[in-house]
């Protein structure tokens, strides 16, 4: 008898557990079909993710060299960087470093050799450095800050001339990231990572209007030297920069399309030859100021940068705040200090010198 008994109770407190249940998830339902914007915040949260970058991923960034001389025209590939620097080089040319993480991009290029303030960038974002040759001090550079390097002057597997450009042979080099990654794995880099990205990114949309300093940015012309300039102009419907440079459009080789930015980070820093040949050598440790700009507006910013290894920190001038950036690839446009910056909105043009 007492067995039975034990047995009823057992079921009669299951039924209240299953009733209590059942009230509460009906409630719960009750109150999220009532509370439409409550569902959806829920919602909005569970399922929203950055699409430049996966932020839980480990997987270790490609930090490949782009040859930017006129004459290489067009580039291949840079549509699937997340972060893409632009520096100054010997004879007033830019080159380029493009940051690549977890993408299969089939054609990136052309490639060109290293410079030794490349590394800098390449170290803060833990990345393997792809180049193909190198100036003596970015050699010796390699060498002694133990940089986990793909050089195409000994790793020929890696890269492919593109003969079919009619084109001077060093501006003929290209690579992919199954490459890269093949050969990263054969001579045992780490392929993963243990360092924060390089930047902060927000999934939703971030407004600078109402920052303090901001300023509307419709068009940006950053001159690099006689040689080259880089200028955006902002496509209000996409939320997007298009990207142009020394008055041409900047296209993709493979898709044809124009490049764009979600977000620029203007940086103008002191660089000067070392030899003569004219090869740079950039102040970039240590402190300046620069701007921010994304949808339509600009702010001013600080940077600080401590070593070479160590991740330059952008702030917001007025608040000293780390800056976040919005979901999209990232232009960092490090300018010779005194050439012209020229932001320009519905107000009046504004034109700087450094």
């Amino acid at each position: 008898m007492a067995k039975r008994k034990n047995k009823k109770k057992k079921r009669k407190i299951l039924l209240v557990l299953l009733l209590v249940i059942l009230l509460l998830g009906g409630g719960a339902f009750y109150y999220l079909s009532t509370h439409k914007d409550v569902k959806k915040e829920i919602e909005k949260k569970i399922t929203k993710k950055l699409k430049i970058v996966d932020e839980n991923s480990k997987t270790r960034p490609v930090a490949v060299m782009i040859n930017n001389n006129h004459q290489a025209w067009p580039h291949a590939g840079l549509q699937d960087a997340y972060i893409t620097y632009e520096i100054v080089a010997e004879g007033g040319i830019t080159r380029m470093m493009a940051l690549f993480k977890d993408q299969d991009t089939a054609k990136i290029g052309s490639v060109r050799s290293a410079r030794p303030y490349y590394l800098d960038y390449a170290l803060e974002n833990d990345a393997i450095y792809v180049h193909y040759g190198w100036s003596d001090q970015a050699k010796s550079d390699i060498a002694s800050l133990d940089v986990d390097n793909i050089n195409g002057l000994t790793a020929s597997s890696v890269f492919w001339r593109d003969k079919s450009l009619n084109k001077a042979t060093e501006h003929t080099v290209f690579t992919s990231m199954e490459k890269i990654n093949d050969y990263a794995k054969k001579q045992g880099y780490d392929r993963d990572t243990n360092k924060d990205l390089l930047l902060k990114y927000s999934v939703d949309e971030i407004s600078l209007k109402n920052k303090e300093g901001a300023k509307k940015a419709d068009k940006v012309y950053i001159k690099y030297s006689y040689y080259t300039d880089t200028s955006y102009e902002y496509d209000a419907e996409n939320k997007v920069y298009l990207r142009t440079m020394s008055g041409t459009a900047h296209k993709d080789a493979v898709t044809g399309k124009q490049y764009t930015a979600k977000n620029i980070i203007i940086t103008p820093i002191e660089s000067s030859a070392y030899d003569s040949y004219g090869r740079q050598k950039l102040s970039n440790i240590g402190s300046g100021e620069g701007y921010f700009i994304t949808d339509g507006y600009a702010v001013p910013i600080t940077w600080e940068k401590s070593s070479r290894s160590s991740q330059t920190v952008y702030k917001y001038k007025s608040s000293g705040k780390e800056i976040k950036v919005n979901d999209g690839n990232t232009f960092i446009q490090i300018q010779p200090m005194g050439e012209t910056l020229t932001i320009e909105g519905n107000e009046p043009e504004e034109s700087t010198e450094q």
